[in-house]
């Protein structure tokens, strides 16, 4: 067990439980004898995470739009949770530039409808918000973005998760901070993950994966690209640590938190095909992929975060180093793609492992359990 074991027997609200995020949330919280409700409009890939791992006969799955607002409400008041995660987003990028209207539907009035049917609950609830790095408005800097720094957008996309931000603050101030308001919320900002089970579009490893497992070399762009390359593990251990503080003190109620990876978790994309590859067994990465088109890489597509915050405020820090990064993806997707294995018991596996590697680092939320 982690967090202090207060998820066991509680009733957590996951939006967005299909996605990739949400089905390796609703997994940890189910290891921890949580009593997981899903909120989802839909399976958002094919193969799905969801699916691969059978959580539908896991927990109650509702399927509808967050802009419904009047099933929102009455799941909420009907299923009474004490924890609710909020993950349900548009969360591609290309897609905001095919469908901007749905981005901002999606991103800021679903993020609302959440908060919404939560201003008149009658009971102590913690409401744990995910928005996105992109909240940031990028201009161009080389060190990580602070809680404090200005949020903005020149694309829809980033626009979409400003605004939810600011939908969050605002009805933190308005309603939630009444006294004698049982709903507490905070905010939470992290980057792109990769980790096993992500097949949504325009993601490079789940390209990756489903080109090897076809036998084929996998295309790539822009070789010299540097992203900052995290387990989703990481940025969950986060959210689920945030959850716990806020169940335990007002002290983190209307905050913000940035969960991150280490520094040395930035690497090229050709640096990850190539040790990849070596995990995968090819005997040279030369076999593993092409390059179509080797442009120039503009380094300021880099968005970093500062998580000095919650180091300081949880003492929360990411636990796996890069390497340790690159096993878990491709142990995850070899047993998939090679062997067929059960993947519910692998993922939970690789949970426990995660657990366990925090625990011997001493970090706080495995630590004290």
């Amino acid at each position: 067990m982690s967090f202090e074991n207060i998820y066991k027997g509680k009733k957590v609200v996951v939006t967005g439980n299909t996605g990739f995020k949400g089905s390796w949330l609703t997994v940890w919280l189910l290891s921890m004898g949580a009593d997981v409700v899903g909120i989802s409009c839909d399976i958002p890939s094919n193969p799905s995470l969801f699916e691969t791992l059978k959580l539908r006969d896991k927990i109650k799955h509702y399927e509808f739009d967050l802009l419904e607002r009047d099933k929102v409400y009455h799941v909420i008041h009907a299923e009474k949770p004490d924890f609710v995660f909020h993950l349900a987003a548009q969360a591609i990028v290309s897609k905001s530039y095919q469908d901007p209207i749905r981005t901002l539907q999606s991103n800021v009035m679903g993020t609302a409808h959440v908060l919404d049917v939560l201003r008149d609950y009658p009971k102590k609830c913690v409401a744990v918000m995910i928005t996105s790095d992109k909240c940031y408005e990028n201009v161009e800097w080389c060190w990580g973005y602070k809680e404090t720094d200005h949020l903005g957008g020149k694309d829809i996309y980033s626009a979409s998760k400003a605004a939810a931000e600011n939908v969050i603050h605002s009805y933190v101030e308005t309603f939630f901070k009444k006294e004698g308001h049982p709903v507490v919320v905070a905010s939470a900002r992290a980057g792109n993950v990769i980790g096993g089970g992500d097949w949504a579009a325009d993601r490079i490893v789940a390209d990756i994966a489903r080109a090897w497992a076809a036998g084929e070399k996998v295309a790539i762009r822009s070789p010299k690209a540097t992203r900052p390359w995290q387990h989703v593990l990481e940025p969950l251990s986060g959210y689920l640590e945030l959850g716990k503080n806020l169940y335990k003190s007002q002290d983190f109620h209307g905050q913000a938190y940035n969960f991150g990876p280490r520094a040395e978790q930035n690497r090229t994309v050709v640096d990850l095909l190539i040790d990849m590859s070596m995990r995968w067994g090819f005997e040279s990465s030369d076999k593993a992929y092409e390059i179509t088109d080797n442009r120039p890489f503009n380094e300021a597509g880099l968005l970093k975060l500062n998580c000095d915050k919650a180091l300081f405020d949880m003492k929360w820090q990411a636990t796996l180093g890069y390497y340790q990064t690159v096993h878990f993806v491709v142990d995850w997707y070899s047993l998939y793609y090679k062997e067929k294995g059960d993947m519910f018991a692998f993922t939970s596996k690789q949970i426990t492992e995660y657990v366990q590697l925090a625990k011997k680092q001493n970090i706080e939320w495995a630590a004290r359990c």
